[in-house]
């Protein structure tokens, strides 16, 4: 093996392509939706315990910004991961699986994905 090959260590030159951010992202979006249920299963859970829990979390979820912008960070993975998951499953059907049609497909992706995160950020605030 040649050990004077040239070796690129700052990240930040790296491009990747749209297909692989996409791609990234999904995975990534997954992760965020695992956490976050931990948080939905808590409130979930302390809104059926009692009346008095039900109305601390609705109490919360109306006057509390990081408890908001939890629940938006949260729908937004759900969003995206879903358009993400179609695409996949598309992908699967053999559609979208040339370098074109798959790099259209991505940034479709992207476009359609952030347009419903900004719809569910009005929805929520």
């Amino acid at each position: 093996m040649n050990k004077k090959r040239p070796v690129n260590l700052d990240i930040s030159t790296i491009s990747m392509p749209v297909t692989a951010l996409v791609s990234i992202l999904h995975r990534v979006t997954g992760i965020i939706l695992f956490v976050g249920l931990a948080f939905l299963f808590y409130a979930f859970d302390l809104s059926l315990s009692s009346q008095k829990g039900f109305d601390q979390v609705v109490n919360t979820l109306q006057t509390n910004f990081l408890a908001k912008f939890v629940i938006w960070g949260v729908v937004s993975a759900l969003m995206y991961h879903l358009v993400a998951g179609v695409k996949h499953l598309l992908m699967d059907l053999g559609h979208f699986e040339e370098l074109e049609s798959g790099r259209i497909a991505a940034i479709v992706n992207i476009v359609l994905a952030a347009v419903l995160i900004v719809l569910a950020g009005v929805w929520i605030w």
